[in-house]
């Protein structure tokens, strides 16, 4: 059995079927003497046991275990179950959710309760109260009694069930925190993406005015350079003697001769 499912309630104390009264007493001793190794019951549906493997009616799986628990006051059966996997499937599907036990009250003439079989069906009415009391009322044209294992076994009214495998529950709410941190995870990134990429376009931008600063203050340093040799050029001019003079002599006359070639 490669999954494992969760026992689920079969039948009740003080639950009538064909006029006869399940007790407490056949409850406890259908679960404390049950052994699949003494004898197996098997799932079938409605009762019906057909022998070839690809009919319609073939075992659904095998009762692997049953547990007798008080419940208001009432004592019920439990059973486990080993189903097949289409079983699984139709009770997915929302097909044969109704299950009745097959208990003999004298199994092999040891005076105590066993079960011997357990159906499914879709149809609670067809192995319900009235069905069993009327098959009962019917003697041997009962149209259930060609179903039961032998004469003095009985059918339980239906019960619905579901299958649920062991540890669902603690599976769902693992992938539920999963997901949980899973968004949390992916929210964080999102935003140290975001993050990220502000950052880079901050250093970008640095980056860019960095450069801008570095050739500024270049040409600034230039300005500075030819500021400093224009004020040397100035102060050297300036401190200079000079060759000429800005008096000039008064002029004294002299000897001018016209020569007047006449």
């Amino acid at each position: 059995m490669d999954k494992k499912f969760k026992s689920f309630q079969v039948a009740t104390e003080g639950s009538t079927t064909d006029g006869r009264t399940i007790t407490r007493e056949w409850l406890s001793q259908m679960a404390k003497n049950y052994n699949p190794k003494k004898f197996g019951a098997r799932i079938n549906i409605e009762h019906i046991k057909d022998r070839y493997p690809n009919s319609a009616f073939k075992a659904y799986g095998d009762v692997i275990a049953l547990e007798a628990k008080e419940i208001d006051g009432k004592m019920a059966l439990f059973a486990t179950i080993d189903p097949t996997p289409e079983l699984v499937a139709l009770n997915r599907s929302r097909q044969k959710v109704f299950t009745s036990v097959e208990i003999d009250p004298d199994f092999a003439d040891s005076g105590e309760a066993y079960l011997v079989g357990l159906a499914v069906t879709d149809n609670p009415a067809s192995l319900g109260v009235e069905m069993l009391k009327f098959s009962a009322s019917a003697g041997k044209n009962s149209p259930l009694l060609a179903r039961k294992t032998n004469q003095a076994c009985l059918f339980t009214d239906a019960i619905e069930f579901a299958l649920e495998e062991e540890g669902a529950h603690a599976v769902s709410m693992l992938e539920s925190v999963k997901k949980i941190f899973s968004k949390k995870e992916e929210k964080e990134t999102l935003q140290y993406a975001d993050m990220q990429q502000a950052m880079e376009a901050i250093a970008e931008q640095t980056a860019k005015n960095s450069d801008g600063f570095k050739t500024m203050q270049s040409r600034i340093d230039e300005l500075k350079s030819e500021v400093t040799e224009l004020r040397e050029f100035k102060s050297k001019v300036e401190n200079e003697p000079s060759h000429f003079s800005g008096n000039r002599g008064k002029a004294t006359g002299g000897a001018v001769e016209l020569l007047t070639d006449c």
